[in-house]
């Protein structure tokens, strides 16, 4: 009787009936966080059916080069059976390629789609009968009544089940292939966590006086340690610069997770620089073995003491993980099994969305319907942690939101910092004026060229530029300098791009901020008098646009809503106001939040996994990326792609030497003579060869003559 094979290691054999007997107990464990157990067990038994087929067997054995489509089998089962087991077909077929669109009628089996999958004409496979049985499915996938999109409902379920599937398969997989000797570290249980946590702010809570300001962040400490013990669902932690809102959301997390058994606490924020500083601290008080940093900037591969980071990173296994919003959704609405493996463990945790207001616009419906399902079907907690809370009021219709924080509007008047004075539209002549008049000033103004020109205008000692014409390095580099010099009461001017608004710690006697949306601005008063040492009538942030209506990518609708605002006078930093800007911008943009139509792509019973995993990017990919050859440790890094060719570690080490410029100013630069391609397995990356149009100063100079290429 023929021996039938998963896996092979040199002489070291896993049967079929074991890998999928293992798989299935494993995707049945993960399943269970949301309550179907049954649906994760029958993925596993039936994903790798296909492989009692000659064919493979012949393969595995070295006995035969032809490939073997191994995946189609178990959704051909699936269908056949009929019922609940249909929608477990995205699953099965999906397992290494990734979730297929469902297709269309005239599919055939050639097509790379659902029906494709069903039509496809695959080897005899049928001795799986003689050793596995179709598991029964006994639970409904979700309660129909709670719902307000079924269809919506059910493809974020058939997603999580697939992350339950593909994560199962890879672990056993692995377990075999390592003869069982695993590298994985699961962290401290989150009990252990909260001891720690309570260990460090014990001397905190003991400070009772109110009129301090260490006594106010004591009391909003205190009261989302008390909230922590409430039950799971949405809450708003809307806390003023300065009222200590990370300490804070991390002891309501963390009480909130034990008091209702949860797994694990997920931080998701708009920016790599807020992760780097957040994962610090938690770090700090959690220990390093139990906080992982996700997102692009972070590289556990290069170090062997760091594997087990590495491999955690794969499919958040800590109990703490710091991630960004882009890796987070794009990751929620991905359907390739690298991405999605992650996603069960999403489920039963507390999500903290940092900076609740940075949430994309343009897939904000999509975003907050997931957010929706996350703690409707998959026991989430939600908190929406910000000084400027957006009106998501509007899209949780009908659930109600805790706010975590006490006499919330009372709290906002004793952190007031700063005075708003808005002077209307100026030249840039006479903005220029006023800042050469100041001692340690900032100036956001909303595009890099703008940036550029002012800080050439005002170069002298003291003045600064940041913007993203500057590589990450160099930027912390100047941003240190800042630091230093604001420290030592000198002389400190600033120009910069918005990239200074969040995650970075400067205090400036007066804020100079350029027309923009109202939380821009708010934020940009949060780098005034941000330690509080002078009076907030001292402290003044002056509002200004200028006479030519420039372009800003992205931003004219904000702009727009802010103006109508600023039209009474009114004070734009109220929360009252702040609800009101965003109600409004809401209303103003309509369709355009979900401008690719990504709900539409769930209708009928009919998914679209693979479309939408295409185009739901949080951040569009119109960008060239140069990299800017300046230091030792870049030249040996671009020689190191040059020579040694792409790898995933290597680019990342070197976006911190690179910038991302867009089309125009990339064809500019281009048509100079000043660019050459890096390498031809990296698409749109390129190395700036004339190292003039960099300067320490302002980074890559992006004003290019157009006749420029004519006298190279």
């Amino acid at each position: 009787m023929l021996e039938y094979l998963a896996h092979i290691d040199g002489e070291r054999k896993q049967l079929l009936k074991e890998h999928l007997s293992e798989t299935a107990l494993l995707a049945g464990k993960f399943a269970n966080q949301f309550g179907k157990s049954d649906w994760g067990y029958c993925c596993g038994m039936l994903h790798d059916i296909g492989k009692y087929s000659i064919g493979f067997q012949e393969r595995i054995r070295g006995n035969s080069s032809k490939r073997v489509d191994h995946s189609s089998a178990g959704a051909q089962v699936c269908f056949e059976k009929g019922g609940y087991h249909e929608w477990i077909s995205y699953c099965i077929a999906g397992h290494h390629a990734g979730i297929p669109d469902y297709g269309n009628s005239v599919d055939t089996g050639s097509a790379p789609t659902l029906i494709g999958r069903r039509r496809k004409v695959v080897e005899d496979y049928q001795a799986y009968k003689k050793e596995i049985e179709i598991p029964k499915i006994s639970s409904d996938p979700f309660d129909c009544k709670k719902s307000k999109n079924i269809d919506f409902s059910l493809s974020v379920f058939i997603r999580m089940l697939y992350s339950c599937l593909v994560d199962a398969d890879f672990l056993d997989t692995e377990k075999f292939m390592k003869n069982g000797q695993g590298e994985r570290d699961s962290g401290e249980k989150l009990n252990e966590l909260l001891k720690k946590l309570n260990t460090k702010i014990a001397g905190w809570l003991r400070n009772e006086d109110t009129n301090t300001i260490n006594g106010r962040r004591t009391e909003i400490l205190q009261n989302c340690l008390n909230c922590g013990k409430m039950e799971r669902g949405i809450f708003r932690l809307t806390v003023p610069t300065g009222g200590g809102k990370t300490i804070a959301s991390l002891a309501f997390a963390l009480h909130h997770a034990v008091e209702n058994h949860m797994e694990r606490v997920i931080y998701v924020v708009p920016y790599t620089s807020i992760i780097e500083q957040n994962a610090e601290i938690f770090r700090k008080i959690l220990g390093e073995q139990n906080v992982l940093e996700n997102h692009s900037n972070i590289d556990y591969e290069s170090s062997e003491e760091l594997k087990s980071m590495q491999l955690a990173a794969e499919n958040w296994d800590k109990p703490v993980i710091v991630t960004t919003n882009v890796q987070f959704f794009e990751s929620l609405f991905a359907n390739k099994p690298s991405k999605c493996r992650k996603l069960h463990n999403i489920s039963n945790s507390v999500i903290i969305f940092d900076e609740a207001q940075m949430l994309p616009n343009d897939y904000l419906k999509p975003c907050t319907a997931m957010m929706e399902e996350l703690v409707s079907n998959y026991h989430a907690s939600i908190v929406l942690c910000t000084a400027t809370q957006p009106a998501l009021t509007l899209f949780f219709n009908g659930i109600k939101i805790t706010e975590l924080c006490p006499r919330m509007e009372e709290q906002f008047q004793f952190f007031k910092r700063v005075t708003f004075q808005n002077i209307g539209t100026v030249t840039e002549e006479y903005l220029i004026e006023k800042l050469s008049q100041e001692h340690q000033a900032l100036c956001i103004v909303n595009t890099r060229k703008r940036a550029q020109n002012i800080y050439q205008h005002l170069n002298s000692e003291g003045v600064y530029h940041l913007s993203t014409t500057m590589y990450p390095k160099h930027r912390k580099c100047v941003l240190e300098k800042i630091t230093k010099r604001l420290e030592e009461g000198k002389r400190c001017i600033l120009i910069s791009t918005s990239l200074v608004e969040a995650g970075v710690d400067l205090d400036f006697h007066s804020v100079y901020r350029q027309l923009a949306g109202i939380d821009s601005m708010i934020q940009a008063a949060g780098r005034c008098n941000r330690e509080g040492k002078r009076n907030f009538e001292e402290s003044v942030v002056t509002i200004f646009q200028f006479e030519d209506n420039e372009t800003v990518p992205g931003q004219r609708q904000q702009i727009d809503v802010t103006k109508i605002l600023l039209v009474d006078g009114q004070d734009i930093s109220s929360l009252e106001n702040i609800k009101k800007y965003f109600e409004m911008l809401y209303h103003f943009q309509g369709e355009g939040l979900d401008k690719k139509k990504i709900m539409e792509e769930f209708k009928k019973k009919r998914y679209n996994f693979a479309k939408v995993a295409r185009v739901f990017k949080l951040i569009e990919e119109d960008t060239k990326t140069i990299f800017i050859n300046r230091e030792e440790d870049a030249k040996k890094l671009l020689n190191e792609i040059k020579y040694k060719g792409y790898t995933k570690s290597g680019m990342r080490r070197a976006g911190q030497y690179c910038i991302q410029v867009y089309e125009e100013e990339f064809s500019k630069l281009a048509d100079a003579g000043m660019l050459k391609v890096v390498s031809e397995d990296v698409k749109d990356f390129y190395e700036l060869v004339n190292t003039g149009q960099y300067t320490e100063e302002m980074g890559l100079n992006i004003k290019v003559d157009s006749g420029m290429s004519i006298f190279m």
